[in-house]
């Protein structure tokens, strides 16, 4: 269950005299006079925000909608969209009841689904609070979906909370979504509504609806790599040999001859793979999936990395002749240049940052750009330590002693 710090309000709290004294705040700080009470932490942190920016707590700031072709595309690609009728089912069935609207945002917060009673609809309406709108802190000030988006937590605003004068008749509890595969934000669930029929049950309520979602993402993760596997038994059953099969974002359906963790880098056609435990793979489309085993012919890739000014170009073929190019950075043609310049033993992630940054301190860096760079070229780098990957006959000019690398 959410944590008590997330609440606005505590249990007996008396809604209405609550909501006076925070408007006392509110338009103290608006005014640059110092307020009578402290804000929570959280508030205060998005206050200082919004006004960084510049926006007007005393109208509606800009959030025109985006077109409903727009919304219909977003909604299409959302993760979310698999799970949405069960969030409505938890929380739609008291709306009305409640007074109070459930709306579902994407990871920009961008408004998709919105559903609950009418009369708080109505209400929305008026304040643009509508499919398609952007509610962020940078478009509207504070308020629960756009904090909890820059907070990366669950928020709950009451009132005068709200940066924008309009926002104060109302209460707002979000919990942002994420996919339970990777962690990574897929959007928010809000509740809404007028700001003194929030009962405290309701950030428990919220929570619920999140978790149920989350769970049922994961489900829906199992259950399509169970057809998948089914859809392949056939293939499997007269295939021999360490193989995998896996779907178009690298998780494992099916294994055999190799363990593996849950997922390896995302498989294209046109790019090879380093698997460990198979080594050099190109992997094969099967069905909604891909398989991936080791290059039966024992095929060696032959790379080349041609650099001119802030021009690289890498040309990669493989026996029978086939073929890919890819633009590089000039930056990641650097990288590329270093590791191959230290042969077998590669380089750490700390090696790398003292060549390119003359010390330690840069190894996320290091990291984020040599992800970006395997997306570019496949597998032809492998890890631990970065290296290139055996099967790989790779040629590039030296880096010179005394040529500059920092980026």
């Amino acid at each position: 269950m959410a944590s008590d710090t997330s609440s606005a309000v505590h249990p007996g709290t008396d809604l209405a005299e609550h909501a006076r004294a925070l408007r006392r705040v509110h338009d103290a700080v608006m005014g640059g006079s110092r307020p009578s009470r402290d804000l929570r932490p959280l508030v205060s942190r998005s206050w200082s925000r919004v006004l960084a920016i510049g926006l007007d707590p005393t109208h509606a700031n800009a959030r025109d909608p985006l077109p409903w072709s727009e919304v219909e595309r977003r909604r299409a690609g959302s993760p979310l969209a698999l799970v949405v009728q069960e969030i409505r089912a938890v929380l739609t069935s008291v709306a009305e009841a409640s007074r109070f609207i459930v709306v579902v945002t994407d990871a920009e917060g961008v408004i998709l689904w919105r559903e609950g009673s009418a009369g708080v609809l109505r209400r929305a309406d008026g304040l643009g609070f509508t499919e398609g709108a952007i509610w962020t802190e940078e478009h509207v000030g504070t308020n629960a979906i756009g904090t909890a988006l820059a907070e990366e937590a669950p928020v709950q605003l009451f009132s005068a909370e709200h940066f924008e004068q309009g926002q104060h008749g109302w209460y707002c509890t979000a919990f942002p979504v994420h996919d339970p595969r990777t962690g990574t934000f897929v959007g928010v669930v809000d509740v809404s509504g007028p700001a003194l029929m929030l009962h405290p049950a309701l950030l428990a309520h919220v929570d619920t609806a999140t978790r149920l979602a989350e769970a049922r993402l994961w489900r829906r993760h199992e259950e399509a790599l169970s057809r998948l596997r089914r859809s392949a038994d056939p293939v499997l059953a007269t295939t021999s040999g360490p193989l995998l099969l896996v779907d178009d974002e690298g998780w494992v359906a099916h294994y055999s001859g190799v363990l593996v963790r849950d997922r390896i880098a995302a498989p294209r056609s046109d790019r090879p793979l380093h698997v460990p435990g198979l080594g050099l793979c190109l992997p094969e489309r099967l069905g909604e999936g891909w398989l991936v085993r080791p290059d039966r012919r024992g095929a060696t890739l032959r790379a080349h990395l041609a650099t001119s000014g802030a021009e690289a170009v890498l040309e990669v073929a493989g026996s029978d002749g086939d073929g890919w190019r890819a633009q590089l950075s000039p930056r990641h043609a650097t990288i590329l240049r270093l590791i191959a310049g230290a042969g077998a033993e590669g380089l750490t992630a700390a090696a790398l940052s003292r060549l390119l940054f003359g010390d330690d301190e840069h190894q996320v860096t290091v990291r984020a750009e040599m992800s970006r760079l395997r997306r570019a070229i496949g597998a032809l780098v492998a890890t631990g330590p970065y290296r290139i990957a055996d099967g790989v006959d790779f040629t590039c000019p030296p880096v010179q002693e005394g040529e500059s690398v920092a980026p």
